[in-house]
């Protein structure tokens, strides 16, 4: 039974590399300082990385904690200059007509 619990406190420590890794590269520091601490400390540097602050030009705060931007953020006047489709036809361009919108188009 001590193979088993092994297994599970290597998953454990390895996740919480991955995570202090990820953690460090979106606020500002690089991968190598995150997978570092995250190896080291285990779960205290996933915590360490959640505690500090993120750089003044790092992903975490142009972007967030997760996920990516959106459209009108990266290119906003793209996406206010997109021309508009006539989506129902009478060449009105009324309310459903919806600047370059995935919708419109179809």
């Amino acid at each position: 039974m001590i193979g088993a619990t092994a297994l599970w406190l290597m998953y454990a420590w390895l996740a919480a590399a991955i995570v202090a890794s990820y953690l460090s590269n979106r606020k500002g520091y690089g991968e190598k300082p995150g997978l570092a601490s995250g190896l080291l400390l285990h779960v205290i540097g996933v915590i360490i990385w959640l505690v500090l602050p993120a750089k003044p030009h790092s992903k975490w705060k142009s972007m967030g904690p997760f996920g990516r931007r959106k459209a009108e953020d990266v290119a906003p006047r793209a996406a206010a200059s997109a021309p508009t489709v006539d989506t129902d036809g009478n060449g009105d361009g009324g309310d459903d007509d919806r600047p370059g919108s995935r919708a419109a188009s179809a």
